[in-house]
C-alpha cells in the first residue's frame, strides 16, 4: 500500500521538521574536562554534568576524563573543553604567564571555587621542630613528585627563607619514611579542614605536630604569591592538634573566555543553587558556602556571567576577581 502526500501536508511535515532540528541545534553541547575516573573529583564533576543537565536550559554537559588542571587549561587553550577543574594557584600561573606557562599564557576565567587544599607540614613529634623557621637544614617531603602541593611548596618555602633537605617521593614511599624517621615529615593536601589518610596513618603509631605560619609568615605570603590563600584550620584537623595557620589553593571550575555569559550565568546559579548533588559527591562540601569561598580564594577574574550571578546576590566583587573590561 503507498501513501502520497498532499503539498499542505508535505508543508507542514517540513514545518516541524524544520522547527525540530531547530531546536536541536539551538542546544549548546559543552563539555567538562575532569580528573582520572579514579578519583574522588571526578564524581563531583559527573555531579556538575548533571546539574547542568539538568536545571540549564538549552544546555547539555559531557565529562571528559583528563590528566586535571594542567591538561585541561591546555585543553581550554585549543577549545577542546569548555571548563574544567583547575586548581587556583595554577589557574593565576596560567593567566599571568608565569612558571610553566612562560612561554604561553593561557586565558581562563573563574566559575566559582568549591574546595579548599590546605597545605599542612606534618612533622614527627619527636623531630623537635616547632615552627617554620626550624625546617632549615630538616629532611622534609614538599609533597608528592609532580603534584601542585610539590610546587607550591618549593616557592612557599623559597618566598618565607627556608631552606630544608628536601626529600622527593611518592606517597607510599614517604609515608614509610616518616614512621621509619628518614625523614621529619611532609606536605600533604588536607581534606577540608581535616589531615588526610596518609598523614592519619602515620599518626597511628607516631605522634604527630602540624607546623603553622607565624603572622609575619602569613603576612608575606599575602603580599608576594598571590596564587595562594592563608587559611586558619580550627582545633581538631587531628586527635590533639591544636589550631594553626597554613597556606592553600583551591579546587575551582574555571572557563574558556568565549563561554557565553548568558549560559556561564545559568551554570554559575544553577550550581549555586543545587547543592544536594554535589555534597552527595564531596561530604566536606555540607557546611560549604561556595559564593564565598570562590569570592575569597579565587585568583583570577571571574567570567562575565558569573561575576553577573555574585553581583545580583548582592556581593561585592573583590578588584583581583572583576571581569575584564
Amino acid at each position: 500500500m503507498r501513501f502520497y502526500l498532499t503539498p499542505l501536508v508535505a508543508a507542514v511535515l517540513g514545518a516541524g521538521l524544520f522547527v525540530c532540528s531547530a531546536a536541536v541545534q539551538a542546544e549548546e553541547e559543552l563539555l567538562i574536562g575532569s580528573t582520572s575516573t579514579s578519583s574522588s573529583q571526578y564524581g563531583y564533576f559527573v555531579a556538575i554534568g548533571q546539574i547542568i543537565n539538568q536545571e540549564v536550559p538549552k544546555t547539555s554537559a559531557s565529562v571528559v576524563e583528563t590528566g586535571a588542571t594542567v591538561d585541561n587549561l591546555r585543553r581550554i587553550l585549543r577549545g577542546q573543553v569548555d571548563m574544567g577543574l583547575v586548581t587556583t594557584n595554577v589557574g593565576y600561573h596560567a593567566y599571568a604567564g608565569e612558571e610553566q606557562f612562560a612561554d604561553r599564557e593561557v586565558d581562563n576565567r573563574l566559575l566559582w571555587v568549591y574546595s579548599l587544599a590546605p597545605q599542612n607540614i606534618v612533622v614527627r613529634e619527636d623531630a623537635e621542630v616547632d615552627s617554620v623557621a626550624d625546617l632549615n637544614d630538616v629532611r622534609l617531603n614538599p609533597g608528592i613528585t609532580g603534584s601542585a602541593t610539590e610546587a607550591t611548596t618549593v616557592s612557599v618555602l623559597e618566598t618565607l627563607g627556608v631552606e630544608p633537605e628536601l626529600v622527593r617521593g611518592s606517597t607510599t614511599d614517604v609515608v614509610a619514611g616518616v614512621k621509619d624517621n628518614r625523614m621529619a615529615g611532609y606536605v600533604k593536601s588536607g581534606v577540608g579542614n581535616k589531615l588526610d589518610g596518609s598523614s592519619l596513618d602515620i599518626a597511628t603509631f607516631t605522634p604527630i605536630d602540624v607546623l603553622s605560619l607565624s603572622e609575619e609568615q602569613a603576612d608575606t605570603l599575602l603580599e608576594e604569591m598571590p596564587d595562594v590563600s592563608v587559611v586558619d584550620i580550627p582545633a581538631g584537623a587531628a586527635e590533639g592538634i591544636p589550631a594553626y595557620t597554613t597556606w592553600a589553593f583551591g579546587l575551582a571550575v574555571h572557563a574558556d573566555p568565549d563561554l557565553d555569559e548568558e549560559t556561564a550565568y545559568q551554570i554559575v546559579k544553577a550550581i549555586m543553587e543545587t547543592p544536594g548533588p554535589q555534597v552527595s559527591a564531596l561530604a566536606n562540601l555540607e557546611d560549604t558556602d561556595l559564593a564565598e569561598l570562590t569570592l575569597e580564594s579565587g585568583t583570577v577574574p571571574l567570567h562575565p556571567g558569573a561575576a553577573r550571578y555574585f553581583e545580583e546576590q548582592g556581593y561585592d566583587i573583590p578588584d583581583a576577581l572583576t571581569p575584564d573590561e
